[in-house]
């Protein structure tokens, strides 16, 4: 019988400080995140400096209790896995000196693991029939991939945004209608009290790349029309701008995937990352792939978001890889996927 492989992971890329024990790659053990989303959303946003401190603050505390959730200990790992990018480097680096500094202490391998990477492997926690090939589509707060995962470890992206990711669009759209931080959840709520046919927002394709997406424009014709209302002393439905501007980012991410999912003929289809929570997103994926014939695979909410389980996972593939870091591992902040 094979050994059963143990990894301890780590995640500080933004403003989750996370730590999780997985089992052999699909099973977690524990997944512990400290949120830091109260106390960004006093300025509109993530502050890189406090976000780095409260890294600092909370990291060995995550840590100890992924490992007492999981009831073991550190000589029980097999390798310890961190986020090195991309991110913000701060806050990258708390995470990576201090996954380092285990490493180092406990003679223990040490596993590098692209975010993004992470974010496409949270799908094998809960699907464990899902394998590659299939078709992944990352939306979050950084980043809008569409992605090829010809293999663990192996990926080919078809189309990124060229501007905006659909997660800040979310954000600025959110603050522009007075709904503050974390706009993402806050726009999904009230879009289900609006219209999301009353206005229409344009759904932009990129001219020379079919799989491309561009959300500024979009973004700034939200703008516009506020700015229009106001001028004229029209009354703004906030529910139906977030409801049309929320149809019109949808529309654009479901006619991509679905399109790439045709042209390499694979019939699975998965979401990743902190948009992929969004229930819009989710349904409208949902009846999009039921439509075609195509299998649809999500994270739960909680892996959705930024949490150490997806790095265990894409860490246990990187390891059984014959993956090592070096002891001079560093954080890279605009690390592109694919890259090591």
């Amino acid at each position: 019988m094979e050994k059963d492989i143990y990894i301890l992971a780590i995640e500080s890329s933004c403003d989750e400080t996370a730590a999780a024990v997985v089992k052999n790659g699909r099973t977690v053990l524990s997944n512990v995140i400290s949120s830091q989303i109260a106390l960004h959303t006093l300025y509109g946003g993530v502050v890189p400096e406090l976000a780095s401190r409260k890294h600092i603050e909370k990291i060995n505390q995550v840590i100890t209790q992924a490992l007492t959730d999981a009831d073991m200990t550190l000589d029980d790992m097999d390798a310890i896995a961190v986020t090195y990018g991309p991110g913000l480097v701060g806050a990258l680096l708390v995470g990576v000196a201090e996954a380092k500094a285990i490493a180092y202490a406990k003679k223990k391998p040490l596993v590098g693991v692209h975010h993004i990477e992470g974010h496409i492997c949270a799908n094998f926690i809960e699907n464990k029939e899902l394998e590659p090939p299939f078709i992944c589509l990352v939306v979050s707060g950084g980043h809008t991939h569409l992605v090829v995962v010809e293999d663990y470890g192996k990926y080919k992206i078809l189309g990124r945004t060229r501007d905006d990711a659909a997660g800040e669009a979310f954000d600025k759209v959110a603050r522009a209608i007075g709904l503050g931080y974390p706009g993402g959840p806050k726009i999904d709520k009230i879009s289900k009290e609006g219209n999301p046919e009353a206005i229409t927002f344009p759904r932009a394709k990129v001219g020379d790349s079919e799989y491309d997406f561009s959300f500024s424009g979009l973004k700034s014709s939200v703008l516009n029309y506020l700015n229009s209302c106001q001028m004229k002393g029209e009354e703004i439905n906030r529910a139906d701008v977030a409801a049309s501007f929320q149809k019109a980012v949808t529309d654009v991410l479901v006619q991509n995937a679905m399109h790439g999912v045709k042209a390499y003929g694979l019939n699975k289809l998965a979401i990743a990352g902190g948009v992929a929570s969004n229930s819009a997103l989710r349904a409208a994926m949902k009846e999009a792939c039921e439509k075609n014939g195509v299998e649809f695979y999500y994270p739960s909410p909680i892996f959705c978001t930024d949490n150490a389980a997806m790095i265990g996972v894409a860490g246990y593939y990187e390891y059984m890889a014959g993956v090592r870091s070096g002891l001079d591992l560093n954080a890279v902040p605009n690390l592109k996927l694919g890259e090591r």
